[in-house]
């Protein structure tokens, strides 16, 4: 049975750009789906299709049980949508903004202005509640922004980015929000360019590149996936790398990447423990000082360099896929299309 989001073989092509490629998904009811990918990977250009802002050239796609081609007024009902863009009213007070969203819902005047006080108490808005948000600062224009995904609690959900611009305390009482969401039931398709963010909420992930799923997986999964431990060392002078390269490709079992600024050498063993001791004793008997030295487990990092090649880059604000259009125009967030 399809899952509360369901997409198979969708395809969009601006121009010469083919943004999807025959993208399949599923996500079961009251789980959350991580899409991770480098920017123009085809992130935002599936949430668009998938909430009905933009229409594939082929392909078949279901939320929360309806068809999204066929009835897209229905879909619109059933869902919130956070996009990459701050949807708010400049010339409204945070309040005002919460509150026409809720009667754009056909919430009658008093639930929305409880949930308004509710939710501007949840995102630390209380005490700018009443300015107009135009005053609002980059961070807190994305709060109110998520605020107003939420005014509704339906049961699925769209977040493109949602921690893009939140200082570390915001972005973990966001997490906790989410965490919340989907322990009463909510379903959850989330983008995000911070690994941690998906190492920590999807149950499922989905790595994008090209228009094209290229793997699908836990997190543990993914990681399995490209190989177990990794020797981590930092060299205390830079002209000693090449030497203790040298012995970590005798030690390892494939590539030693090396990042030359940072001076850390890193590369994957099999039998971590005793290989980080020999390593540690031969770096010694060469004179090779070190500031740092450990074994870890594959991070996402790890997993997203592998299939992409590349390491992820962290979304700034307005920041889209890069494939949304055939001008790269960005997307409207369309949440009052989605509550009319």
């Amino acid at each position: 049975m399809p899952g509360a989001i369901h997409a198979e073989g969708l395809v969009k092509t601006f121009g010469d750009v083919r943004a999807l490629d025959g993208v399949d998904l599923d996500v079961p009811e009251g789980t959350v789906l991580g899409l991770l990918g480098p920017n123009g990977a085809g992130k935002t250009t599936t949430v668009r299709v998938l909430t009905t802002l933009l229409r594939p050239d082929s392909g078949r796609a279901v939320v929360a049980g309806i068809d999204v081609l066929a009835q897209p007024h229905e879909v619109r009902r059933s869902i919130g949508l956070s996009g990459q863009f701050a949807a708010v009213d400049e010339y409204l007070t945070g309040r005002e903004n919460l509150r026409m969203v809720g009667r754009l819902y056909q919430m009658s005047a008093r639930d929305a202005k409880r949930r308004a006080d509710e939710l501007l108490e949840r995102f630390d808005l209380t005490g700018a509640a009443d300015r107009t948000a135009r005053t609002y600062s980059g961070g807190m224009r994305r709060r109110l922004d998520l605020a107003a995904a939420l005014v509704v609690s339906p049961p699925v959900m769209f977040m493109d980015e949602p921690t893009t611009g939140l200082d570390p305390r915001n972005r973990q009482a966001l997490w906790e929000v989410i965490e919340d969401l989907v322990a009463g039931g909510t379903t959850l398709l989330l983008t995000t360019q911070y690994l941690e963010e998906a190492d920590r909420l999807a149950h499922d992930i989905a790595v994008v590149d090209h228009g094209r799923v290229i793997a699908r997986g836990t997190s543990d999964d993914l990681k399995a996936r490209i190989g177990g431990e990794r020797i981590e060392v930092v060299v205390h002078e830079r002209d000693r790398i090449a030497e203790a390269e040298e012995v970590l490709r005798a030690l390892g079992r494939g590539a030693v990447a090396v990042e030359g600024h940072t001076r850390k050498l890193t590369v994957p063993v099999v039998g971590g423990a005793r290989l980080l001791a020999e390593t540690i004793r031969e770096l010694d008997s060469r004179g090779v000082e070190l500031d740092d030295v450990g074994l870890r487990r594959p991070t996402l990092d790890d997993v997203f360099i592998s299939l992409t090649g590349h390491a992820a880059e962290g979304g700034g604000p307005g920041e889209n896929d890069g494939a949304d259009g055939p001008d790269g125009a960005a997307p409207s967030d369309g949440r009052k299309e989605a509550a009319t």
